[in-house]
C-alpha cells in the first residue's frame, strides 16, 4: 500500500524543484446561500429555521516549467475548528503527463472516502441522533483519516473512463500514517463503478482496514444505485458494514425524485448491536440558480438498540438554495 501511494510523487517533486515558483493566473469568485426549515421528532427545539452561506475563491495558472497550479479557498464563518472564517482550502500542482498532487489545508477527503458516499446519498448524516450518547459511539459510517494535511495524488489518464487516485494522511500519533486508493470507471454509457480501499492508523490505538464499492446505472429517466462499505478493526466489536440502495427518477430538466435506504451493521454483541436503518425520499425543483428541495427521512434504532424507548427519529426539511 505504501509503495502504491508514492507512485509518481518523486517525479513530480523533482519537476517542482526545477520549476520557477512564479505563477500568473486568474482568480474567480463564486458563492452559495440557502434557507431552510427543519423538524426532527426527537429534538426539543422542534422546528428550526436556519440559513447558510459561503464564498469560494478559485485560481489557476502555470509555472515557467509547464506545471499547472490551482488553488481553492472557501469562506464560511464558523465552519472550521476554532470558529474562524475559513473552511475548505487546497493547492494542486500537476500536469497531464505527471498527474496531479493536491494538498488539503482543510476539508479534504482521502482517495477512498472521496467515493464512499452511500447509494442513497448519506441519509444518515442529517443530525438524526446517530452520533449522540456514549452507548452508540462508533455507529456512524467510518473511513480513514481525511481533512487537514491530506495529500492526494491523481494519476494521469491510463485509459478512457478510468480514474485512479492515491492519498496519504500523516495526522495522528502513528508514524506510519494512513493510506488509501480509489478507482472510478465510467467507460460504459450510463454505468459508474467505484472501488476504494484504505487503512486507518490515525493513532497508536487504531488499526483498521476499510473497503468501499458502489455501482449506479442510468437508463432513460431512471437511475438505480447500490453500495457497500466494510470497516474491519482489530477489535471485532468495532467492525462495521454499511449497505445502501437508491432509485431516482428525473421527471424533466427541472424536477427529480429519489428514494433510498441505508443499513448500518455493527459488530457489538451487547444490547446495542441492532442495525441502524435509515430510509428517505426527496424531491427537488431547479429554476435558474435556485433549487427547492423537500426531504423526509426516517431512522430506526439510532442508538444501536431495538429496545430503548424513543430511539427512532423522523426528519423533515424544506430548503431553498441559491448559486451565484
Amino acid at each position: 500500500m505504501n509503495n502504491l501511494k508514492k507512485v509518481g510523487l518523486t517525479a513530480l517533486a523533482g519537476s517542482l524543484m526545477a520549476s520557477s515558483v512564479a505563477v500568473a493566473g486568474e482568480l474567480a469568485v463564486s458563492g452559495a446561500a440557502s434557507i431552510s426549515v427543519t423538524n426532527r421528532s426527537q429534538s426539543a427545539a422542534g422546528k428550526t429555521v436556519a440559513m447558510a452561506n459561503s464564498v469560494n475563491f478559485a485560481g489557476s495558472g502555470e509555472t515557467d516549467g509547464g506545471l499547472s497550479v490551482s488553488l481553492s479557498f472557501e469562506l464560511d464563518n464558523g465552519a472550521e475548528a476554532g470558529g474562524g472564517p475559513f473552511d475548505n482550502h487546497s493547492v494542486s500542482v500537476g500536469s497531464d503527463s505527471l498527474g496531479t498532487v493536491t494538498v488539503h489545508g482543510h476539508g479534504g477527503s482521502n482517495a477512498a472516502a472521496a467515493i464512499d458516499a452511500t447509494a442513497a446519498g448519506d441519509l444518515w448524516d442529517n443530525t438524526l441522533g446517530i452520533t449522540t450518547g456514549s452507548s452508540n459511539s462508533g455507529l456512524t459510517p467510518k473511513a480513514g483519516p481525511s481533512g487537514a494535511g491530506l495529500v492526494v495524488y491523481t494519476l494521469p489518464s491510463l485509459a478512457d473512463g478510468v480514474s485512479i487516485s492515491a492519498s496519504y494522511a500523516s495526522e495522528g500519533q502513528n508514524d506510519e500514517g494512513s493510506g488509501a486508493l480509489g478507482l472510478t470507471y465510467t467507460g460504459i454509457e450510463g454505468l459508474t463503478v467505484k472501488l476504494g480501499s484504505g487503512s486507518d492508523q490515525s493513532n497508536s490505538q487504531v488499526e483498521a482496514d476499510y473497503t468501499t464499492m458502489s455501482a449506479s446505472y442510468a437508463y432513460g429517466s431512471f437511475t438505480v444505485g447500490l453500495s457497500s462499505s466494510e470497516y474491519d478493526h482489530t477489535t471485532a466489536s468495532k467492525d462495521q458494514e454499511v449497505k445502501s440502495w437508491a432509485l431516482s427518477y428525473t421527471v424533466n430538466d427541472d424536477i427529480s425524485i429519489s428514494y433510498g435506504q441505508e443499513t448500518i451493521e455493527n459488530g457489538r454483541s451487547s444490547d446495542y448491536s441492532a442495525d441502524v436503518e435509515v430510509d428517505g425520499i426527496s424531491a427537488s425543483y431547479t429554476s435558474g440558480g435556485m433549487t427547492v428541495t423537500a426531504t423526509s427521512i426516517g431512522a430506526d434504532n439510532v442508538d444501536g438498540s431495538s429496545t430503548t424507548a424513543n430511539n427512532d427519529n423522523e426528519f423533515f426539511k424544506l430548503s431553498a438554495s441559491f448559486a451565484f
